[in-house]
């Protein structure tokens, strides 16, 4: 919500030399959140100039510009040259004796936009005649400001050249934006932002809705017909509990806003459109409710609501046609024809035209669950809806009416009817039981109880004593500790004992409150195992030079034919969501790379060329059975077999970590060319987290979707359990996910790798004897995985064997068809000695021998 501070001066008592920053302060002191600060960052020579003299030039490019002179006054080139001022414009909306607002060298426009002389279309340009966008008074570029236009004759005949723009068009107002939360709907208005001002600095604030010039009739039985139904309440509450209806006849709709609405609507950031449109927002600007203009020679002789019915559809204000749902609210005439989507949107049927002259105003109070759920069936977020579903000021509805009527009487011409309808159907709001103690006891802070009803008082609270309650001296309050307090009528948010403890708290500051750490138990303290694998997972990631990446576990079902998952793929059974937050992503993913590879798909196709990027997230599983869970009421908390079957219902949701690169991982340079990440990187990667938390993976080769057949691996324990695979993608993934050839991806499931783990394992004391090296090159067939070659060289060789690497894979004549030799470095040590030549050699041939038996090897 957006506050110019001229708009806040007339209804709080703010200091004179209080700025926008002040204000911002205050209102956080209460607990509003600045969003940022506007205007205030114009400043001159910006002055008013009479035109003399309009030269046009057409250009090559087929513009024509205006050389013009204009008189400032006693200012710019008047002073240093003797003369008017020099400037181009391209517009051409103006003439000889217009009086115009000029910026000259040295003048500083909004957004910090400095001008200065410069050279342009053959000419010096000292300066700029300026439009209504660029002084930040609206969005008009189309034409400069003419003073006579904008403020009328007799305004601008006071007017000569030189005189300070400034000050005569206020464009050093400031603009304080304030975040508005959920419960404090109230502060979507100017009302409520300086009610927050004045309860936080103790200045006095002026109700718009209470002024003394706003002459609000009562109803009567002459105004227009109103019938209000509701067949399908939502949640027990009418979508419609107050409906006012006002006539205006013989408006001239065609006659423009007064320029103070349209300077304050483009403010609070608002497009001035038309008198009727103007007159309505700004209403709800000033006061937060939300008004509707009908033409009222569209409708059929009344008003009224009803719920939507099946298959009916409704064309909205955006040419948009809608089609209603049964909870819809509907604005309704008395042919029974819809008219508007209740609190969102009106319809096009009955929308005010140019030739509209009798206008039916409407002030309503909607149910803020019935607009929410509309706006958000139908997409359509509106200033009205955002209101009405944050809880409207229901007793504000009839004021808001009435100064609707008045503005357009007054800047519209017309002639208001007698008769006034206001349909109430308001069930009165009771009072609620209050322990003065609460702020104490829940906050830790001592509050007295004078402090707690002067708040709450402060706040608009009505505060019932108990009848026959001691009273202190000379009437002073009494200190019984439980109250009646009735919340005023824009806190609908304000219900139980702990909201209004809220309010004490901020209203004395939260900064008043201390910073105290929870202290944990003595038991459980730190991290646990579980957590303690994830962090050094991630850091093992890290290291390797991946960015970690958070992506929403979302996907669409066409994605799994992209990913080239067999049929009968458990993977593709995936959780569809009953209300997702994409129509195009209604699934659950099953594995961290259905959503991990389009991370690394946007930033290649941002210019990335060479990325790596990794995630640890949730996955979820579908159950061979589909289950439900029980919906429990709200009336109390559920029982432990109720608990029970709703986590029971959950699906498995293990936690895995995956990772994808494409590109180089090691750049090139004048130290040689860089190398692109292989199918052998994606495996390292994984065989290094696994020794990070303790285990040694063992790699076979393995068929899997979506990595290639012939360059994926298969991660697993010592025990055979899977933990994941890693390898270079297929190339019709990557042509298919738009991803760069060659591109490889791993994935591995945590919760295997931490059950894994955790078990305390004795050290290894550290040889100090020298190691023995000794290499050995055996043939194989070409089908035999060179795992399974090296888990039989580590079995034959024993407890002295340290380390086995292959380091050369050769296919040849030498080896014959069909046939490959894998070379090892075999490391030997001893503990308590060092080893001969003769026991290393034994050692070895044990270890040839055994592998011959496992794998049919031969020593080349």
């Amino acid at each position: 919500m957006h506050a110019p501070v001229s708009w806040l001066r007339e209804l709080a008592d703010v200091p004179a030399d209080a700025t926008g920053e002040d204000i911002a302060a205050a209102l956080v002191r209460v607990g509003l959140e600045e969003e940022g600060l506007h205007g205030g960052d114009i400043s001159g020579p910006i002055v008013v100039g009479r035109v003399l003299s309009v030269e046009p030039e057409p250009q090559k490019n087929g513009k024509t510009i205006n050389w013009c002179t204009v008189d400032v006054g006693q200012h710019g080139q008047q002073v240093t040259e003797g003369k008017p001022q020099e400037i181009v414009c391209g517009a051409h909306n103006f003439g000889v004796g217009d009086l115009v607002v000029c910026v000259l060298p040295g003048g500083v426009l909004p957004g910090g936009f400095e001008i200065s002389a410069r050279k342009t279309y053959g000419h010096v340009s000292n300066g700029m005649i300026c439009s209504q966008a660029e002084l930040g008074l609206g969005d008009d570029h189309s034409g400069i400001i003419v003073l006579t236009d904008l403020l009328g004759p007799e305004a601008a005949a006071g007017l000569k050249p030189g005189d300070d723009a400034i000050a005569l068009l206020d464009l050093a107002d400031e603009v304080v934006e304030v975040n508005v939360t959920p419960d404090r709907g109230y502060c979507f208005s100017l009302r409520g932002i300086a009610r927050e001002y004045a309860l936080s600095t103790g200045a006095a604030f002026h109700d718009p809705a209470a002024a003394p010039d706003l002459l609000v009739p009562q109803a009567n039985d002459h105004g227009y017909a109103v019938h209000l139904t509701d067949d399908a309440p939502i949640a027990g509450r009418v979508g419609c509990d107050r409906y006012v209806a006002r006539v205006v006849r013989g408006v001239d709709v065609s006659a423009a806003s007064p320029r103070w609405m349209q300077k304050r609507l483009t403010q609070v950031g608002m497009r001035p459109i038309s008198l009727a449109v103007d007159v309505t927002n700004y209403v709800m600007m000033l006061l937060g409710q939300p008004l509707h203009a009908f033409d009222l020679d569209t409708l059929s002789g009344s008003v009224g609501t009803r719920r939507a019915r099946a298959g009916e559809k409704l064309t909205t204000l955006d040419d948009v046609e809608r089609l209603l749902d049964p909870e819809d609210l509907l604005i309704v005439d008395g042919a029974d024809t819809p008219l508007a989507i209740a609190g969102v949107m009106g319809g096009a049927t009955s929308e005010v035209t140019g030739t509209t002259t009798n206008v039916l105003i409407e002030a309503a109070h909607f149910d803020p669950i019935t607009v929410a759920r509309s706006s958000r069936r139908h997409r359509l977020t509106t200033e009205a809806s955002k209101r009405f579903e944050r809880g409207v000021d229901h007793a504000v509805t009839a004021a808001a009416a009435q100064l609707a009527v008045d503005l357009l009487v007054v800047h519209g011409g017309g002639t208001p009817d007698e008769g006034v309808t206001d349909v109430d159907l308001r069930v009165a709001a009771g009072p609620f039981d209050f322990d003065t103690t609460l702020p104490t006891r829940y906050i830790g802070l001592e509050y007295p109880r004078a402090e707690v009803l002067a708040t709450l008082r402060a706040i608009g609270c009505e505060v019932v004593e108990p009848v026959g309650a001691e009273s202190g001296p000379a009437g002073a309050p009494s200190e019984g500790t439980q109250v009646a307090v009735l919340p005023p009528s824009w806190r609908p948010d304000l219900t139980d004992g702990p909201e209004l403890v809220e309010e004490v708290a901020r209203v004395r500051g939260y900064d008043q409150i201390p910073s105290v750490l929870p202290q944990p138990k003595a038991a459980g303290r730190g991290l646990t195992h579980g957590q303690r694998i994830r962090r050094v997972i991630a850091t093992t990631l890290a290291h390797q030079g991946l960015v970690e990446v958070l992506s929403y576990p979302f996907v669409a079902p066409t994605l799994f034919d992209r990913l080239g998952l067999p049929a009968a793929d458990e993977r593709r059974a995936a959780i569809r969501l009953v209300n997702p937050l994409s129509d195009e992503a209604p699934l659950m993913r099953t594995s961290v790379l259905d959503t991990l590879l389009d991370t690394l798909r946007r930033n290649v196709a941002r210019g990335s060329r060479d990325v790596a990027v990794y995630e640890i997230g949730l996955v979820t599983l579908a159950g061979s059975e589909p289950t439900s869970a029980p919906v429990p009421g709200i009336e109390q908390r559920p029982d432990h077999d109720t608990l029970a079957a709703i986590l029971g219902a959950v699906p498995a949701q293990p936690r895995h970590a995956a990772y994808a690169a494409a590109g180089e991982l090691e750049r090139g340079g004048p130290w040689g060319p860089g190398r692109q990440a292989e199918a052998a990187d994606a495996v390292a990667w994984a065989l290094a987290v696994g020794r990070s938390v303790g285990l040694d993976l063992v790699v076979s080769a393995t068929d899997r979707a979506p990595w290639h057949p012939g360059r994926c691996a298969r991660l697993a324990l010592a025990d055979g359990t899977v933990v994941g695979h890693a390898g270079e993608l297929h190339p019709k993934v990557t042509t298919a996910l738009e991803l760069p050839p060659r591109t490889v991806a791993g994935e591995l499931d945590v919760d295997v790798l931490v059950a894994a783990t955790g078990t305390p394992m004795d050290a290894r004391p550290l040889s100090t004897y020298p190691p023995a090296h000794t290499d050995v090159a055996l043939v194989v067939d070409e089908p035999v995985p060179a795992a399974d070659v090296e888990a039989a060289l580590r079995a034959g060789a024993g407890e002295s064997l340290e380390s086995v690497v292959l380091f050369d894979v050769y296919h040849g004549e030498q080896v014959g068809e069909g046939r490959k030799s894998l070379a090892y470095r075999l490391t030997f040590r001893a503990s308590d000695r060092t080893l001969t030549t003769d026991e290393v050699s034994a050692l070895r041939d044990r270890a040839v021998h055994e592998a011959a038996a496992r794998t049919g090897a031969s020593q080349r």
